[in-house]
């Protein structure tokens, strides 16, 4: 069968929240040996890469996206030697490894932070605000004299996490200096400075020191913010039309000197490493931008993971991630689910009154407002996610799978509000609900009070009850379940000439003539092989399918009398 030249082009990559996947010493947190335990796990679901979220040494306050050092493991996790053997037991089932890296900022527990603070700033009155100190270690961060003789914030830039993205620094005699640092997530993740070439040649050194440990590639936190709008302008709220440029710290042009760099060092390696950029920039011609033959590899597709369970505009979405794409020549990435956002089966799930729920909003559906305690029809809310991830698995280029995706998770909404660990949380006072929900521990059977999670009868967050019938050992002696379709799916996929290698342009995909809230399109045949036609019914009603032998079908009732029942998807034979 032809396959592409580069593997990430069509990948399955599986990713790993190491918090919460697998807990080899009973202390409730997941750990290193806790996930080459279940790389079997991986390798009989069929995934071709697994991207591991954060593993290095951190003071945990966001959940190791908080860096303070980059060149080696946090002890919860492990250590060195035992991320050495993770890689090598991963190679050997045939599995690529990515893992995270944070460059844009880091934690303030890192030793540049902790030698910036050893040299306080002086507090003169005569320095005008906004002025930039770039003395000794400070150069490396953003540090800004405040407004109204440093009294006030630099400016009023909004804080992903809440609140403004400024924190005071004291002076030598403990006493506020005026001047200001720059935290675009929580004030414990001081931003970094890239236009210092210190930075920059740091984080290449990070780079090599893990591609020479074996790392296949890294997953780019935050990719659209490490450069800075010249001047700090006040914050200007994005519009429809231009949902990110605007922002002064999201996608501005310099971010794209940085990635030409890291490529350079990628491809030192033989085979290159590879990268895949988490930035959430519109429009998808703007996003391709980070995806140029010389900058990143591969980006996800956020537009996708937010559409709402809408069969017009999920079309439009493909349509436009596979045109801005293509204009780069670049392939498209896949998502539904990660660590940041609420499960697809609540997500899809509409209200109990009939009401179908919202896309995600600008807060990722982690606030408070976004109806998240109203009652979902979660039995709806399971079909749709398992309808999703067959049509996610049969778009041309990468797809990524959440762990417990494949098992049909639901958020977790009961978590008792002292148990949260997510500083959204605690940030806006409960305003936001955090992103908890999306991490708690996987079930993998009932040998323990944990699921299997570990031996002991604790996990960092509680895991709910009714996720006794949703373990992994109770899925695999059930044909029907979720666990059992996503592996099926992945076989086909591999297996199916017309779903495995893109060629990169338009023909890889032939949309069907159908109603609004189908989604109907073919995967054209290629050699030695059929096409392949994949239907997914986003409506209400049945729908009369067209002629071709069934290859996979998202449930048991999704075919009824010749026709498609809503909240499905089928694979056929074109």
């Amino acid at each position: 069968m032809q396959r592409t030249q580069h593997w990430w082009q069509e990948a399955v990559v599986y990713q790993v929240y190491p918090r919460s996947f697998a807990d080899s010493n009973g202390d409730g947190i997941g750990d290193i040996k806790g996930i080459q335990s279940r790389v079997p796990h991986l390798a009989d679901l069929g995934v071709d890469a697994l991207w591991l979220s954060p593993h290095y040494v951190s003071p945990m306050l966001d959940a190791g996206y908080d860096v303070a050092d980059y060149r080696d493991v946090d002890p919860i996790f492990g250590n060195l030697s035992d991320f050495q053997e993770l890689i090598n037991t991963l190679h050997e089932a045939g599995i690529k490894m990515l893992v995270d890296i944070v460059p844009n900022h880091t934690s303030w527990e890192h030793a540049w932070f902790k030698e910036a603070l050893a040299h306080p700033p002086i507090n003169d009155p005569a320095v005008p605000a906004l002025t930039r100190y770039t003395e000794g270690p400070w150069a490396r961060y953003h540090l800004l004299r405040g407004r109204e003789n440093g009294t006030v914030e630099p400016n009023q830039w909004p804080s992903v996490f809440g609140g403004l993205t400024w924190h005071q620094v004291p002076d030598a005699a403990g006493e506020p200096s005026g001047w200001w640092y720059l935290h675009i997530f929580d004030k414990s993740q001081p931003d970094l400075d890239w236009t210092n070439p210190e930075v920059r040649s740091e984080f290449l050194g990070h780079l090599k020191f893990w591609f020479d440990m074996g790392v296949d590639g890294f997953r780019i936190d935050v990719a659209h913010g490490l450069a800075k709008a010249e001047g700090y302008p006040d914050f200007t709220q994005p519009t429809a039309s231009d949902p990110t440029n605007h922002v002064a710290y999201w996608d501005q042009d310099p971010v794209h000197e940085i990635w030409r760099e890291w490529r350079e060092v990628a491809e030192q390696y033989d085979p290159p490493r590879v990268f895949v950029a988490e930035a959430w920039v519109n429009p998808a011609e703007r996003n391709a931008l980070y995806l140029r033959h010389d900058e990143l590899h591969t980006g996800f597709n956020f537009p996708y993971l937010t559409a709402a369970w809408n069969g017009k505009a999920l079309r439009r979405v493909i349509d436009e991630s596979l045109h801005g794409n293509y204009l780069v020549g670049a392939p498209t990435t896949w998502v539904l689910e990660n660590h940041d956002v609420w499960r697809a089966a609540t997500r899809y799930a509409p209200l109990a009154n009939g009401e179908e729920a919202a896309s995600l909003d600008a807060n990722l559906d982690i606030s408070k407002s976004a109806n998240w305690s109203e009652p979902r029809n979660l039995e709806i809310g399971v079909h749709r996610a398992r309808a999703g991830i067959m049509t996610m698995l049969a778009l041309p280029g990468t797809a990524y799978i959440y762990q417990g995706q494949e098992l049909g998770l639901e958020e977790v909404f009961d978590i008792p509000d002292e148990l949260r660990q997510d500083p959204a949380f605690a940030n806006t006072g409960g305003e936001n609900l955090g992103r908890d929900g999306c991490r708690v521990p996987l079930p993998w059977d009932n040998t323990s009070e944990t699921f299997g999670f570990n031996s002991a009868e604790k996990s960092w967050l509680p895991q709910p009850r009714r996720w006794a019938s949703k373990t992994v050992a109770a899925q695999l002696g059930d044909e029907t379940s979720c666990l059992n379709l996503v592996r099926n799916a992945l076989k086909l996929r591999k297996n199916l000439p017309a779903l495995g290698g893109i060629s990169l342009d338009s023909v890889d995909l032939i949309w069907d003539e159908t109603p609004a809230d189908i989604v109907s399109f073919v995967r054209p045949a290629r050699k030695d092989g059929h096409a392949i036609r994949i239907v997914m019914n986003m409506g209400k009603a049945s729908y009369a399918l067209p002629a071709g032998d069934v290859l996979l079908a998202s449930s048991e009732d999704a075919i009824v009398a010749g026709e498609l029942t809503a909240n499905n998807t089928v694979w056929l034979q074109a």
